[in-house]
């Protein structure tokens, strides 16, 4: 067998459907923090962003024979990682989008699995900005708002991103770049409503 390391996600599917246990820890391994991180930004909440990953790689486990080899891994988690978030907001309603930490500013699990990696750089030229930008996120419509964390945070192609969305790639790529724009005018502006 392939090392791990070498194995496509797809491939890794296989083995672990083939009776190779490590597959399975490995497949986890390389999508546990981009699940989390596209979970706590887009539902707002660090600490049920904790129980919805779970639920989000239970689910997968549950339905990993059911995976079309034909498609990419990566859209077929993050569709159920959306899917998953989007059930989780209908149920609690209302929906906080504006608060990404607990009380404290911190979670047990966000400690571990906290992504260093910044959004685009131009983004992030300063500090503050990175408050504002997460607060703008926050104000946006959740069509906008998982296209571009789906794009920046997940590193999803906007191919992939129509494939998880269920949508056209024109409309993904109308959503990306209205969404941007909608993004750059309330960082231009200090806008406070939601678009």
């Amino acid at each position: 067998m392939l090392s791990a390391l070498t194995m496509t996600d797809e491939q890794l599917v296989q083995a672990y459907l083939a009776g190779e246990e490590g597959a399975l820890e490995a497949l986890w391994g390389r999508y546990l923090k981009p699940i989390y991180n596209f979970v706590a930004r887009y539902i707002g909440s660090t600490g049920d962003a904790e129980d919805i990953t779970q639920d989000i790689f239970l689910n997968t486990w549950r339905n990993l024979r059911k995976f079309d080899p034909q498609r990419k891994f990566k859209a077929w988690i993050f569709t159920i990682a959306k899917n998953t978030a989007l059930n989780w907001i209908k149920k609690k309603k209302p929906a906080l989008f504006s608060e990404f930490e607990d009380a404290e500013g911190q979670s047990g699990l966000l400690d571990t699995l906290a992504d260093p990696a910044p959004l685009p750089d131009e983004l992030f030229a300063r500090a503050d900005l990175a408050v504002r930008l997460t607060a703008a996120i926050a104000r946006l419509r959740p069509n906008y708002r998982a296209v571009l964390l789906l794009r920046y945070r997940a590193q999803l192609t906007l191919e992939e991103i129509a494939e998880t969305l269920g949508e056209p790639v024109n409309t993904i790529k109308s959503r990306h770049h209205r969404g941007l724009k909608l993004l750059r005018e309330q960082l231009e502006n200090g806008a406070v409503r939601k678009h």
